[in-house]
């Protein structure tokens, strides 16, 4: 919400006052304003004033909507004709103070504020519009309006929640008179600082990113206003003019307060090396996503060499056309969750580099795309000819459909999808069929995924170095020289920063000191008859190969949870595989638990081809004897498919489906924990399991839990994914701890939470689980990353026969037996009975022959 508001109510505004406007809000723009009153480079927010002397003209109010008017402000005459037919957040309703209470309950509701013209401005005054307006924005216009109000005035108003409204002639871009007050002023009145030097926090930010956190004071906010520039107030040093000395200076697009009126975001174009005195972007570290890939294509596109991939898409438009063509058409065809991410980045980078190759930036996309989230009307949405195969020709040309009358009224604003719930079973109601439905998980075409993965694992295992190099152009983008990294591994390629490397740091101990616990040292002995002894003892697998998956993604936490046990387990060879960057880079991060791990190799390859070459070795690749860890659907089915592979001899951790969790609540539980530790398995994939099992829950109980699930998931970035996981998902109801415990066991979920009284006390009626969390404060977060269990664990109801990795998975056991004279005499007759029995007599020999020495 805006401080003041300005409504432009001369003929000629001063350029230099309308720039310091627009940096600070919304401009109330008369419909009636010449259009070169408004320089066509100045982005503001427009709220349009209609003319009230005119008749009402719907389309017309549609054209301002659609041509980026953020609202249109309308007399209370029109009312009848607009609210309910135009977006209720896009109405602002003019009234007079004499006529504000005719105003119907259901014009009030179909609007977002009210402008409210009157003689007097005073504060408790205007609070009983308010109440009365409850929910809406209320802005109040001095009439007539011959002097500017004092400071005090609005600083009274805006604290009592009202903005008022300064017509242009009363504002000046110099000092305040008593003809005009000061703009700066006027946005600094209301302002409230609640620390000792008042000074008033302030975020800066570039694209919606955070630059960093400084001070401003009210005289270094006035100057950032009328200068456009970006200045703050050192704590030390006093004012400070950002890029003075340093020559990185800041335009300052933007200044809003936050909603206590004592603090400040600026939004700014920064320049030269960046905000950080480390001549980094942001105080927080480096840009990632999106911008991240910005900054480089921009780079590249600068200072690329001719012969380099990117350079020849700046220079190439009909290549750089067909790519993203091509991405398009795969994108299309993606169907897993993981491939359509895949493609769709393949897809944006090759969008961005036309982009930058424009001179288009993100900033530009993103305006296009909220000056079109403004238009009420729509085009049919129909495919060009061209591309549409069975699809009737359609006009491209927007054009303005007029609303129908009242009698059938449309919404214009954007629509949301329902509710997201789970669904619904009493355990108790249900037959022995839906039981056992309710225990199946979707089933999984691996014979379909083994035979899509069966060309590219050949590739590999023939031709060694020289596929693999292809195959990760194709389908890491990343063109190398070499597959494989050895140690020592370059300082630079695990720099992190300290708090990153502290977390690392305090997880791997963690993850190790728990590992180290299961290491079996000593060797089991048994005597099991006189003579007879019989003995085991681990030892370490040689070689392993770990799969991180990766690329876009960073994942240092599977890492541990893969090399910990390893390297406890005293691996010779531990062989890190991940997919490569686009620049043919690994993430510092796994670079540095590859470090400490003792890694031996990293190969820097994805999906089947890394499994394959992990499998059979390349020409520069070490085979392996066994391979771990998680991936999407390929690399489950490459793994499940050299397994098979005598050739190959190397096995694999275990099998892999959709992640899962299981989550036991009683009449103790809070609603938002549950609720969490749901949504923290529904947002990896669409195709994620999630059960809730109630203990006496009762329907009103029940429903809190879903409220909540429905309330986080809204302000979660996956709650796409949600939206298409929690409707498969589950709740079962029962009326015991023994029976929720018995359907968890039959069902054998990866992840077990136990939201009950006594949690611990339910911890040994578990008999199939990947692994448990126990009590309130136990989030399945802490095990995924850092509490010191592993969490590569069973899926797809295998914790029936499986454990999750551990130590002992790194390791084999070797078995031994000595027989004295004696223990042979008591035992060789039993011996030779069965291999008797059994017709192998040269087994029986074995033993007779010994026999006949002892007793000659």
């Amino acid at each position: 919400m805006s401080v003041f508001l300005p409504l432009l109510d001369g003929g000629n505004i001063d350029q230099a006052l309308l720039r310091s406007l627009a940096r600070i809000g919304p401009v109330i723009v008369p419909s009636n304003t010449p259009p070169s009153s408004l320089p066509p480079d100045l982005d503001v927010s427009r709220y349009i004033l209609l003319d009230q002397t005119s008749s009402l003209n719907l389309d017309e109010i549609v054209q301002w909507l659609d041509l980026g008017a953020d609202k249109v402000i309308v007399p209370l005459a029109w009312a009848k004709d607009v609210v309910g037919v135009l977006p209720a957040d896009r109405l602002i309703l003019l009234l007079d103070v004499s006529n504000a209470s005719a105003v119907s309950d259901s014009v009030r509701k179909g609007i977002s504020g009210v402008l409210i013209k009157t003689s007097t401005l005073d504060a408790d005054f205007i609070g009983s519009f308010t109440r009365f307006f409850s929910g809406a924005d209320i802005y109040v216009l001095s009439t007539p309006s011959s002097s500017p109000p004092s400071q005090s005035t609005i600083r009274d108003l805006r604290r009592a929640n009202t903005i008022i409204v300064l017509p242009t002639t009363l504002l000046t871009y110099s000092a305040t008179s008593e003809q005009a007050i000061n703009v700066a002023d006027a946005f600094v009145a209301p302002l409230i600082s609640d620390r000792p030097d008042g000074l008033f926090p302030t975020v800066v930010t570039e694209d919606g990113r955070s630059l960093g956190l400084v001070y401003s004071s009210t005289e270094s906010i006035k100057e950032s206003i009328l200068t456009g520039k970006g200045i703050y107030q050192s704590r030390k040093h006093g004012l400070w003019r950002k890029g003075e000395t340093s020559g990185a200076s800041q335009t300052v697009l933007g200044i809003r307060v936050d909603c206590d009126l004592d603090a400040l975001e600026f939004n700014v174009v920064q320049k030269g090396s960046g905000f950080c005195h480390l001549s980094r972007p942001s105080c927080f570290g480096e840009s990632k996503g999106l911008y991240a890939l910005q900054k480089t294509l921009q780079s590249r596109f600068e200072s690329s060499p001719a012969e380099s991939y990117t350079r020849r898409l700046f220079s190439d438009p009909e290549l750089l056309r067909a790519k993203i063509m091509e991405e398009a058409d795969e994108l299309c065809s993606a169907e897993t969750q993981e491939e359509v991410a895949f493609e769709a980045a393949d897809l944006i980078y090759f969008a961005l580099t036309r982009c930058i190759a424009s001179g288009v930036t993100i900033y530009d996309i993103e305006r296009s795309l909220d000056k079109k989230a403004k238009k009420v009307t729509r085009r049919k949405g129909d495919a060009k000819p061209k591309w549409a195969e069975n699809t009737p020709a359609t006009a491209s040309t927007s054009t303005f459909t007029r609303p129908p009358p009242r009698s059938a009224p449309v919404s214009w604003s954007k629509t949301t999808d329902g509710p997201i719930r789970m669904r619904t079973y009493d355990l108790s109601k249900a037959s022995p069929e839906t039981r056992s439905q309710l225990l199946r998980r979707p089933v999984l075409k691996s014979d379909e995924m083994i035979a899509k993965v069966k060309p590219i694992v050949d590739d590999v295992r023939q031709r060694g170095d020289a596929a693999l190099l292809e195959l990760t152009a194709k389908f890491d983008k990343a063109k190398l020289d070499s597959t494989v990294i050895f140690p020592p591994f370059a300082p630079e390629s695990t720099q992190l920063t300290d708090p990153i490397r502290n977390a690392i740091d305090v997880a791997y101990a963690n993850v190790q000191k728990f590992h180290a616990a299961q290491n079996e040292k000593t060797t089991l002995v048994v005597e099991t008859m006189p003579g007879v002894v019989c003995s085991r003892f681990s030892r370490p697998i040689a070689r392993v190969g770990l799969y991180v998956p990766g690329g876009t993604a960073i994942l240092p936490s599977t890492a541990l949870m893969l090399g910990v046990p390893a390297q406890v387990a005293g691996c010779k060879q531990i062989v890190l595989a991940t997919p490569p960057r686009p620049d043919g880079s690994i993430s510092p991060e796994v670079m540095y638990v590859a470090h400490l791990v003792g890694a031996s190799a990293i190969l820097k390859a994805g999906g089947a081809q890394a499994v394959a070459a992990l499998a059979y070795g390349t020409q520069t690749v070490p085979k392996v004897d066994k391979i771990f860890g998680p991936g999407n659907q390929w690399v489950t089915a490459a793994k499940m498919l050299v397994q098979n592979d005598t050739d190959a001899l190397v096995s694999i951790d275990m099998p892999a489906g959709p992640s899962e969790v299981l989550v036991i609540a009683d009449s103790t539980c809070n609603p938002a924990f549950v609720a969490a530790d749901l949504l923290s398995q529904a947002e990896h994939g669409v195709d994620s399991q999630v059960v809730l099992v109630t203990v006496n829950l009762s329907q009103e109980e029940i429903n809190r839990i879903e409220e909540e699930v429905e309330a986080q998931a809204r302000v979660l970035p996956r709650v796409d994914i949600i939206r298409q996981s929690i409707p498969k998902s589950l709740i079962v109801k029962t009326t015991s701890v023994d029976e929720a415990i018995k359907f968890s066991n039959d069902y054998a979920p990866e992840h077990l939470i136990l939201h009950l009284k006594d949690a611990r006390s339910a911890l040994p009626q578990v008999e199939n689980a990947g692994s448990v969390f126990v009590g309130p404060y136990s989030p399945e977060s802490c095990g995924d990353y850092a509490s010191g269990t592993n969490h590569t664990l069973p899926t797809n109801g295998y914790a029936r026969q499986f454990s999750g990795v551990n130590t002992q998975s790194f390791q084999k056991h070797i078995t031994s037996q000595e027989v004295t004279a004696d223990g042979l005499l008591g035992l060789g007759p039993v011996v030779a009975t069965l291999a008797d029995c059994e017709g192998l007599q040269a087994h029986a020999n074995a033993v007779r022959i010994r026999l006949r020495t002892l007793v000659a």
